[in-house]
């Protein structure tokens, strides 16, 4: 079947996917509520396009913490990219920087931020968790801003790990030959795999640090010359806390629905983060964008841009790098389309009045 939408791409990638690989991208936490939340959330929005303006000058781009970007969608950060297409972030980073967006290397990646950093000249930021041995995690900042990335996003929401159903079933672990190549020196680039549980749970358990908290985030945007944004922000006071605590940007997102099952879909919280932010940061949503359309409705809630990150594993287990660049061109068209119909030539033009 030929792929003409985002959601079709993730059939053709399960035939290349072995069934623990595609469970661990795919699931969520406990019965996956939010997980399908996240999707169905856009359903319940409807755009109010207005007609009779002209619309033949139209242009996607716009910026974010000052970069420039073709298209104001971005790549999520996705780990173990490599149980995926055997280039795993090269091709991904290689991708992006041929569409003019930008890539987030995660921290848990199957290849190294520096030779990520190499695969390409488009624009990178680095997602960063806090470890126990916090000097660990202060080299991987350093070793950030010498790659030359331009901001850290520190995750909030992973410090404990979801209950992952699929993971446990599966005994998630890294498959032979692959490791978390951030962690070599360190010798953190494995997953263990004791008693039958999820690998990657263990590893979390064993090496991040809970006790994370707001001061934390102030010591870390002392710390670097880089912008720091705050990715897994939900409630509308921790908006304003992050914010306080001199973050530069809030991604509202729920780890796509892989930490707390139950919590709501990123679209129905997104406008309220968007108030209590109130422009003294910018405004970014992850969480079950797979149309043009949906990147319209985020932006006229108040979202700076969208990140994706199941779609661009998809793309690169059937098609490698030229995958993830043919579904960065799908959704730039649909999201073309979905801007003129809306009555609009630039993300610029989007107001709240467009959704109802």
């Amino acid at each position: 079947m030929k792929a003409v939408r985002l959601e079709d791409l993730e059939e053709a990638a399960r035939g290349h996917l072995p069934e623990a690989a595609y469970d661990y991208f795919a699931g969520g936490a406990g019965d996956e509520v939010t997980l399908r939340d996240n999707r169905e959330a856009f359903g319940r929005v409807r755009l109010l396009g207005r007609v009779m303006r002209d619309v033949s000058n139209r242009s996607l781009e716009t910026t974010v913490l000052g970069t420039s970007l073709s298209m104001p969608v971005m790549i999520a950060p996705v780990a173990m990219q490599k149980m995926a297409h055997d280039d795993g972030e090269l091709a991904t980073s290689r991708a992006a920087a041929k569409a003019g967006t930008l890539m987030t290397a995660s921290s848990l990646a199957t290849t190294s931020l520096e030779q990520i950093a190499e695969a390409a000249d488009g624009p990178r930021w680095f997602q960063l968790y806090v470890y126990k041995d916090r000097g660990l995690t202060a080299d991987l900042v350093r070793r950030a801003e010498t790659a030359g990335y331009r901001a850290i996003v520190l995750t909030v929401d992973g410090q404990v790990w979801g209950r992952r159903d699929r993971d446990l079933r599966s005994a998630f672990t890294l498959p032979p030959g692959l490791t978390m190549a951030n962690f070599a020196d360190a010798g953190l680039n494995t997953l263990p795999n004791k008693d039958g549980q999820s690998g990657l749970a263990s590893y979390i358990t064993s090496q991040l640090d809970p006790s994370l908290d707001w001061n934390d985030l102030a010591r870390l945007v002392a710390s670097t010359h880089l912008p720091v944004v705050v990715k897994g922000v939900l409630h509308s006071d921790d908006a304003r806390l992050a914010v306080a605590h001199g973050a530069a940007g809030v991604f509202v997102s729920n780890h796509g629905g892989r930490q707390l099952d139950g919590s709501p879909a990123t679209m129905d919280v997104l406008e309220s983060v968007v108030d209590a932010v109130a422009g003294r940061a910018e405004v970014y949503l992850d969480g079950g964008v797979r149309r043009g359309t949906d990147v319209i409705k985020a932006l006229a809630l108040g979202a700076r841009a969208v990140a994706i990150g199941r779609p661009v594993i998809w793309a690169l287990a059937s098609g490698g790098e030229r995958g993830v660049s043919q579904m960065l061109s799908m959704l730039r068209e649909e999201l073309d389309v979905a801007l003129a119909l809306c009555g609009a030539n630039s993300p610029a033009e989007l107001e709240r009045s467009l959704v109802v």
